[in-house]
This record gives structure tokens, sequence and C-alpha cells, in this order.
């Protein structure tokens, strides 16, 4: 069986964070592992509280998943400080790790803050330079390139700022870029930058207000089908679809805005079995 690796914050709600990841990469068919980084005290209406784990806590969980059971990929959600960073960075690059998709969540779906400001520039030097994908929103996208994206044409220049930033200038690596539309821009459509390829991928807007941990899905579900050998394209067209019909069965949960249905697919079989 194919592997992969979350190394995000915990959330208690089991919208998003490492929840969401382990049962997206569950529900896709690979074996998921987690590293905490932080514990939240979050739901659907909120962050109320954040614990980070120490560094050298966080060295010994990475250490303990490498050395046993070698993830096909690894996704990375919620890094707040650049302590924490810096050692990701440094275990991901000594372990030679593999398909790293980085979601770069600076801003909870509740708006709540969850990076510290210096913490931006030690995950642009050191942590985005490894992956092969990094999947920012808009908002996102606008902080790392550092304009106002109100259009396609917007999406893909910042794409293309955004990965010349963060590629090496010494490799011949060039990172990826995938910009979510979800808010307001292109309806549901995103925007990949590849090596000054640009792809579009179109994605239909569900009216649905729960979404809670849709960009966590979304990344887990990309590093999930590149651990099962899915070239990029294709791990992201699967990734959407898997999300649409998350969205599509209208969990209803909470006060606020509520989580995905991760394991719709199970409930519509054991529907159909019991209908039979």
């Amino acid at each position: 069986m194919k592997t992969a690796l979350t190394i995000a914050g915990s959330d208690c709600s089991g919208g998003a964070g490492i929840q969401a990841d382990m049962k997206t990469m569950t529900m896709n068919g690979v074996y998921a592992m987690s590293v905490i980084t932080a514990l939240t005290a979050q739901n659907t209406t909120g962050v109320t509280g954040i614990m980070e784990v120490s560094p050298e806590f966080l060295k010994k969980q990475l250490d303990a998943v490498f050395t046993d059971i070698f993830p096909d990929a690894v996704k990375i959600g919620m890094v707040s400080s650049p302590e924490l960073i810096e050692v990701i960075a440094e275990r991901l690059s000594f372990y030679k790790a593999r398909n790293i998709v980085v979601d770069p969540v600076m801003v909870a779906t509740s708006g709540a803050k969850l990076i510290s400001d210096d913490a931006v520039d030690v995950l642009v030097e050191k942590l985005m330079p490894l992956a092969s994908v990094i999947t920012p929103n808009i908002p996102e996208a606008e902080i790392l390139s550092g304009m106002e994206i109100s259009s396609e044409k917007d999406m893909a220049e910042a794409a293309a700022l955004i990965s010349e930033k963060i590629s090496r200038n010494d490799s011949e690596k060039t990172v990826a870029v995938l910009i979510k539309g979800g808010h307001s821009i292109c309806d549901a459509n995103d925007l990949l930058y590849q090596r000054e390829s640009i792809v579009s991928f179109k994605g239909e807007r569900i009216d649905n207000p729960n979404t809670h941990g849709t960009g966590c899905t979304l990344s887990s579900a990309i590093a999930s089908f590149l651990a099962s050998g899915e070239p990029l394209d294709e791990s992201i067209r699967k990734a959407k679809s898997y999300i649409t019909g998350a969205l599509k069965a209208g969990l209803d949960l909470g006060k606020g805005s509520g989580p995905l249905m991760h394991n719709y697919a199970l409930y519509e079989k054991a529907e159909t079995c019991s209908s039979q």
C-alpha cells in the first residue's frame, strides 16, 4: 500500500487540519500518517486557542515516521512559527522526501490568523523550495506574490511570480503553483503554473456554505494521488473531483461553516446496499 504523511495542526472538531487530511488520504486509497505541529481549540465558528509542539518534539515525530514507514508523499499544512518550519525543512531535506505538497495555511475559514508574520519569510525561503507544488488560495497568493488578484489573468501572473520567488536558482527544479479560485474569482476554477505552462482546472461551484477544511482536503487529496504514482495534472483533477463529491453530499454540522463529508462514497455505498 502507498503511504502519505500529513504535517499539520490538529482540529479538535475534525473538519480541518490533521483530521481532515487523514480522512481524505484514507478515502483516496493510501495509508495515512501524521506529524502534529500544534493543537488547536477550534470548531466551525472559530479558533479559540493554539498550542504549538516544541521543535525538539516535532523532530522526534518526523524521525519516527521516516525511519520506519517512509512516506510516498508529504502534505504540509499549518506551521505557525519559524522554528518549526526550519525543523521540517531540515528533516525533509535530510530524508530526501518526495512528492511534497505545501498548503500555505495562513488564515482559517473563520478568519482567524494561523501563522506569525516572521514565519511567512522562512516558509518561502526554506520550505516551499522543497515542494513539488504549493496550493495557496487567493488571499494567500496575494500575500506571497505581493499583488492584488481580481481576475484569471491576475492569477496566472501571481502564480508565475510565486514560482519564480520560491524556485531555487541553483537547481533545475521549478516549484509548481496551484492557485485556488474559490474566493469569488473564476468560479471554482483553479490555475496551475508549472515550468511556464499554465493549465486551468474547471470546477463546479457547489451551493454549500459548509466549507470548513476545503483547502486541507484538496491538498491532502493531491498528495494521495501523487503517492499513488499519478502525475501532477491528473492528481489535481482527481482531487477536485473528490472535493466536489464531498461538498455535494451536503453535510450540515455545527453552528458556523461546517465540515465536508469526507466519507461520502462510503455513505452512498451503504445507502445503495440498504435499498437493495
